[in-house]
């Protein structure tokens, strides 16, 4: 919905006073905080927005019209494809993006992948599953990471860096872990969110 100037005006006000920690105004409360004569355009300002599910009146008895608690908006991320957690393949650009909660992800550039395979699966990361990956190119051990193999193939492990080497570990116990020198594996990023649908 494409606010009016007035109805933009009276949401301010709104958010004003709730900040304030003052009552919920009624409309000639409102009136009042705009400066209006009229109830009668209040009114119908007021009705737009409640039919639009940003204010909602009080009940009878007191008359007040308030702001509707809004969730935050979820940030939208580039989906890249799939990532293998069982054996390596490519993850292939997608032009899609995808709906990510800010809790989610960091402040840093992120973008999501979908898990296929279960060699991740004893750290809760499960075949279908959508990660949240922060683009970096340095990673702690132990971190999960997304690490491109000789230039080709990328896999979803957790990391452990050493002098002369680098072991990428599956967390399922029947599976072994990758062990390559430092100059085949490109960090591309670090697990920092999850997401999974139960349908």
């Amino acid at each position: 919905m494409r606010l009016t100037p007035r109805q933009q005006q009276i949401l301010e006000v709104l958010r004003h006073q709730a900040a304030d920690g003052a009552p919920a105004p009624s409309l000639d409360g409102l009136c009042g905080l705009l400066d209006l004569r009229s109830r009668g355009s209040l009114h119908k300002q007021v009705q737009a927005l409640v039919a639009a599910g940003l204010v909602e009146p009080l009940d009878r008895q007191h008359r007040g019209i308030h702001l509707v608690p809004q969730e935050p908006q979820a940030d939208t991320l580039p989906f890249l494809g799939k990532i293998a957690a069982g054996r390596p393949i490519e993850a292939l650009p997608q032009a899609e993006t995808f709906q990510v909660p800010p809790r989610l992800r960091t402040a840093r550039p992120c973008y999501v992948l979908q898990v296929t395979g279960d060699s991740m699966c004893e750290a809760g990361i499960l075949d279908g599953d959508y990660v949240v990956i922060e683009h970096r190119q340095s990673a702690r051990n132990g971190e999960i990471v997304v690490a491109l193999i000789r230039g080709e193939e990328t896999t979803l492990k957790r990391i452990v860096q050493e002098p002369g080497r680098v072991t990428l570990v599956p967390e399922n116990g029947t599976l072994e872990p990758i062990t390559l020198a430092p100059e085949d594996i490109e960090i591309q990023g670090v697990l920092v969110g999850q997401m999974r649908a139960y349908r």
